[in-house]
C-alpha cells in the first residue's frame, strides 16, 4: 500500500467515523418547564377559648369515629393540589384516618367521579403532633380559578377540636363513620359554621406564586355575608385578580385586634405567620381597629381600658415596618363608622361618642399620613352622609356594624388594583 493510498483511506474512513458518530448522537431533550406550589385558600387559627368567654365557640368538645366534611373556595387554579392540616391549638396528637378531596357540588354532595384520596408521605393514614401542620401529598386534580373544594377527614378516635376558626361563613357537615368516600353525607348529618383542622389549600402552578394577604377581622372575614355564597370582600377581590392569576388569601378573624388578643393573637403577632409567611406574599390590606376601639368597657372586654389613637397608629407604623422589611406592600383600610352596632343584645357596646373621636382620629391619619403604600377608603364607601359615624342602610347586613353581600362587593370594587399590586418594575 502507497503512502498516497494509506491517506486516502484515512481521509475516508475519518469521514465515515464523523458520519457515523453524527448519527448515533442521541437528541437533546428539553427540560420540562418548571412549575411552582402556590398558595390559593386559607383560614387563619384562632385559640378556642372557654364556656366563660361571651360567645360561644361553636365546636363540640371532641369528634369520635365521625368524618367531617367542609367547603372551600380557591382564588386561583392549578394542575394539582396539596391540603394543609393543622393541629394548632391542639393538646394531644390528632389521627387522621382516611382523608379525600372532590370538587363540591352543592350542599354536602361532591361532583361524581372527582373525588381522590389524600395520603401524606404515602400513606392513608397519619397522627399529627400537638401544634402542628401537615401538607398532604400532591393530588393529580385539574382545577380552576375560583371552584369550589370539598375536604373530607376521618377522626377514627377521640379528638379534640383544633386548627380552629369561627366564622367559617360555609356550612361544613359531620356524620357518623367513615364517610369520607361517599358523594352525599346523610340527612342526619349535623351541620354547622365554624372550621377545624383544614387550614390550607395549595395548587401547582406554571408561574411563581403571586399572592395577596387580607389581614382583618369580622368584616375581612365576612360576618354579615351570606354564608355559602362566598360573598366576601376578599372573595370578591379574588374574582377581580383571578385573572392576573394572583391568589387572595383571607386572614380575617372575627373579633379580631391589632394590639392585644381577641379572639385571635393580636395582628402584631400573627402577621408574621398568616402574612409575611405565605409563599409570593406581594401585598397585603389590613383592616383592624374596630375591636381595639369598639371592645373595651363593652361585654367582650369590660374591664379594659379604652385605647387611644396614638395607641393604634403607633400599632400600625410597627406594622408598615413589618412589611416592608418582608418588601411586601401594605395598603390600608379605613375603619367603618359602629354607631348603633349590634344595638338591643346582649353584645352591645362597640360604640360611644369617645369610642369614635378615636377611630376619626385613626382614620384622619390613615388618609393624610403618607405612611402606607396606598390607602381605600372604607370609612368614606360605607357610611350614610347624613349620619356619618352610622353604616349606610343599603351597605349594612342589619346589625350596624357588619356590612352585608352588597357591601362587601363595594368594598372590594373600591380597591385600585394597580396601587394594590404597585406598578411592575422596569427592565
Amino acid at each position: 500500500m502507497t503512502a498516497s493510498t494509506f491517506a486516502s483511506l484515512l481521509r475516508h474512513g475519518a469521514l465515515a467515523l464523523t458520519l457515523a458518530g453524527t448519527a448515533a448522537a442521541p437528541q437533546a431533550q428539553s427540560a420540562p418547564a418548571p412549575t411552582y406550589w402556590s398558595p390559593s385558600w386559607m383560614a387563619s387559627t384562632q385559640p378556642l377559648w372557654g364556656g366563660d368567654f361571651v360567645l360561644p365557640s361553636g365546636v363540640p368538645f371532641q369528634f369520635n369515629r365521625q368524618t367531617i366534611r367542609q367547603v372551600a373556595r380557591l382564588s386561583i387554579g392549578g394542575t394539582r393540589l396539596r391540603v394543609v392540616i393543622s393541629n394548632e391549638g391542639g393538646s394531644a396528637p390528632l389521627r387522621i384516618g382516611a382523608a379525600r378531596v372532590a370538587r363540591h357540588a352543592e350542599g354536602s354532595a361532591v361532583v361524581a367521579g372527582s373525588d381522590r384520596p389524600l395520603r401524606f408521605g404515602g400513606q392513608a393514614e397519619v397522627t399529627l403532633p400537638p401544634g402542628a401542620r401537615l401538607v398532604s401529598d400532591p393530588v393529580d386534580f385539574a382545577l380552576p380559578a375560583l371552584g369550589e373544594i370539598a375536604v373530607s377527614l376521618y377522626l377514627p378516635q377521640p379528638s379534640h377540636p383544633a386548627g380552629f376558626h369561627f366564622d367559617a361563613r360555609q356550612v361544613a357537615y359531620v356524620a357518623d363513620g367513615d364517610l369520607t368516600a361517599s358523594p352525599r353525607m346523610p340527612a342526619a348529618a349535623t351541620p354547622w359554621s365554624t372550621r377545624v383542622y383544614v387550614s390550607g389549600l395549595i395548587v401547582e402552578t406554571p408561574a411563581p406564586p403571586a399572592t395577596v394577604v387580607a389581614f382583618g377581622d369580622s368584616l375581612t372575614d365576612g360576618n354579615g355575608s351570606t354564608p355559602g355564597a362566598n360573598t366576601r370582600w376578599p372573595d370578591a377581590l379574588a374574582e377581580r385578580l383571578a385573572g392576573r392569576h394572583v391568589a387572595v388569601l383571607n386572614a380575617g378573624i372575627s373579633g379580631g385586634r391589632l394590639l392585644t388578643d381577641g379572639m385571635g393573637r393580636a395582628g402584631l403577632e400573627r402577621a408574621g405567620r398568616d402574612v409575611f409567611a405565605q409563599p409570593g406574599v406581594r401585598a397585603m390590606v389590613v383592616l383592624l381597629g374596630t375591636n381595639d376601639i369598639g371592645w373595651p368597657g363593652g361585654p367582650f372586654a369590660p374591664t379594659e381600658p379604652a385605647v387611644r389613637a396614638e395607641q393604634l397608629i403607633q400599632g400600625l407604623r410597627q406594622l408598615i415596618e413589618m412589611a416592608h422589611a418582608h418588601n411586601v406592600r401594605i395598603m390600608a383600610g379605613t375603619i367603618a363608622p359602629t354607631e348603633r352596632a349590634l344595638e338591643g343584645t346582649p353584645l352591645e357596646g362597640h360604640y360611644s361618642p369617645a369610642k369614635d373621636q378615636v377611630r376619626q382620629a385613626v382614620n384622619r391619619w390613615i388618609r393624610e399620613s403618607s405612611a402606607f403604600d396606598a390607602v381605600v377608603d372604607f370609612d368614606a364607601l360605607l357610611r350614610d352622609p347624613a349620619h356619618p359615624s352610622r353604616l349606610k342602610a343599603a351597605m349594612d347586613s342589619g346589625d350596624h356594624l357588619h356590612p352585608g353581600d352588597a357591601g362587601y362587593k363595594a368594598m372590594a370594587a373600591a380597591i385600585d388594583l394597580d396601587a394594590l399590586l404597585g406598578k411592575p418594575a422596569q427592565p
